[in-house]
């Protein structure tokens, strides 16, 4: 397949680099000393096992660059829109378009791009953290699932066969709300915490009041989730799921984490902000998410004045 992968931070160059074994690969990214880096030394991802390099093409300009099999989205949420739109003619009407962004409502605008029937929607278990330019560290793996905003997602089952070869064990789905909702509740519940303490993720399960604080921040949106109506889910059950994710990963650092310890502005608004706006219009109380993104921006402030 031809792929262009739009972001090349750690998650972004973590799929770039594992998909580039079997297809091939364009990463696209601002940053032209990363995009050199790339293309002089490859990706490095080093893993528990050890590491191991891969040979993605990088560009910051696609210009030159045909349609493509397929796009996926991996720029922060705040650069969606512009990112699409300098690469809208990637786009063909064969192309499918697939986010696997943190938070929710991107489908949104990826449908101002492609059609209903182009748009896929996927979550991911993965963890990835930018160790330098073209040099990331993989946190820990798990499951990711994709699926279709209309019809049957059995359809794009072969982009899942693709990146199942390509070392993502991968499953479709028919339904896309829960998918969201699954992907926030690990998001907004420990990646949230991991950042304000600036830990591991190891951290939130092992310590015992950041453990009770990511499972009132899980009660809560699963209380949110449940009140919206697209799926039913057992509070206890996501609790135990995240706990597995975080056990898997104990020495992975979020991409919200490396924001704030960089001064960055972060992606909370589509992650737990997005909780609190469903919560909102639900009338369901979401007082530990209220208090979380109100802290993150206090912080993100903080930074500025360094």
């Amino acid at each position: 397949m031809k792929i262009t992968v739009l972001g090349a931070g750690a998650m972004g160059s973590l799929f770039g680099g594992y998909l580039s074994k079997h297809n091939d690969v364009w990463l696209v990214d601002v940053d032209a000393q990363r995009v050199q880096a790339i293309n002089a030394q490859g990706i490095t991802i080093a893993e528990k096992e050890g590491a191991a390099v891969y040979t993605p093409n990088a560009v910051t300009d696609t210009a030159p660059l045909g349609e493509m099999d397929l796009m996926i989205v991996f720029v922060k949420a705040m650069f969606t829109l512009a990112a699409l739109n300098q690469n809208r003619h990637l786009i063909g009407k064969n192309t499918y378009v697939l986010t696997l962004q943190n938070g929710s409502g991107h489908q949104a605008k990826l449908l101002q791009f492609a059609d209903p029937d182009h748009v896929l929607i996927g979550t991911t278990q993965h963890n990835s953290s930018l160790i330098a330019n073209g040099h990331i560290n993989h946190g820990g793996g798990g499951k990711t699932t994709i699926g279709i905003l209309n019809g049957n997602s059995e359809r794009v089952q072969p982009i899942a066969d693709n990146f199942t070869r390509c070392g993502f064990e991968t499953t479709v789905s028919d339904n896309v709300a829960k998918q969201i909702w699954t992907k926030l509740f690990l998001n907004t519940a420990a990646s949230a915490l991991t950042a304000i303490l600036q830990v591991p993720l190891g951290f939130i399960l092992d310590d015992p009041y950041a453990c009770a604080l990511m499972e009132r921040l899980a009660r809560e949106a699963v209380a949110v989730a449940n009140a919206e109506g697209a799926a039913q889910f057992d509070a206890e059950e996501i609790i135990g799921n995240i706990k597995t994710v975080l056990a898997n990963a104990r020495g992975g650092y979020t991409s919200i984490y490396a924001d704030l310890k960089n001064g960055a502005r972060t992606e909370v608004d589509t992650i737990s902000g997005s909780v609190v706006e469903s919560a909102k219009r639900l009338g369901v109380p979401v007082p530990y998410h209220e208090f979380l993104v109100s802290l993150i921006h206090a912080l993100e402030n903080k930074a500025q004045l360094k």
